[in-house]
């Protein structure tokens, strides 16, 4: 299992705060959305060279991990 901790990082002056991958420009929610409108691995590390496959998953694992803590009321 990935340990998103390692990679995704959340900084004040950087996309508004949002959690991004390794202090890049690109979002957690960027790649998911990208998962989301059905693009492969494989197409997301073509259109940004930067990011691993590490990264992507552990985009997945940051978003399973919030979507865990949400108290249902």
């Amino acid at each position: 299992m990935i340990d998103y901790k390692k990679i995704i990082t959340i900084n004040a002056g950087k996309r508004s705060g949002k959690p991004c991958i390794r202090d890049l420009r690109i979002t957690v929610y960027d790649v998911l959305k990208m998962l989301a409108n059905g693009m492969k691995n494989s197409e997301i590390m073509d259109d940004f060279p930067e990011l691993t496959e590490d990264d992507i998953y552990a985009s997945l694992a940051f978003a399973a991990d919030k979507e865990r803590q949400v108290a249902v009321l």
